[in-house]
């Protein structure tokens, strides 16, 4: 994996994937900003959140589960200190799906927590509490 961060102005900056995509980064204003982009940690968070909905989606189908929406919402702290790392993230996943069983969602979340989502086990194994919690919508 690849990628470059160009800087573009003030504490703003492009991030280039290898794989051709961009996204603009930008502090707050009271840190030299502009405010036009994600800050760096909200795109470290964000990461981890759609790295295990990645999971949860496939693993869910792989089952043949009727998923039909998935949503991922993400609450991090961090550490009032320097460098402010994060010390705790929590996925609540919200399923959206015909006749899913509760069990099957459980399992798929386990599974992304505890093999699969990288991002995620980085973070936990680097000291970072890591919770997740579910709810099932029927379509």
């Amino acid at each position: 994996m690849k990628g470059r961060i160009k800087w573009v102005q003030d504490v703003m900056f492009v991030a280039e994937s290898d794989s051709g995509h961009g996204i603009v980064l930008d502090g707050a204003p009271e840190s030299g900003g502009r405010n036009l982009g994600m800050r760096p940690m909200e795109l470290v968070a964000l990461g981890v959140g759609s790295c295990s909905s990645y999971d949860v989606v496939t693993i869910l189908k792989k089952a043949r589960q009727e998923v039909t929406a998935c949503e991922a919402e993400i609450e991090a702290s961090r550490v009032d200190a320097t460098p402010a790392v994060f010390e705790s993230i929590h996925l609540h996943f919200v399923v959206t799906g015909k006749s899913l069983n509760e069990a099957q969602v459980k399992r798929a979340i386990e599974l992304s927590a505890d093999k699969y989502c990288s991002a995620s086990i980085m973070l936990k194994n680097g000291g970072v509490k890591i919770t997740h919690g579910f709810e099932i919508v029927e379509a």
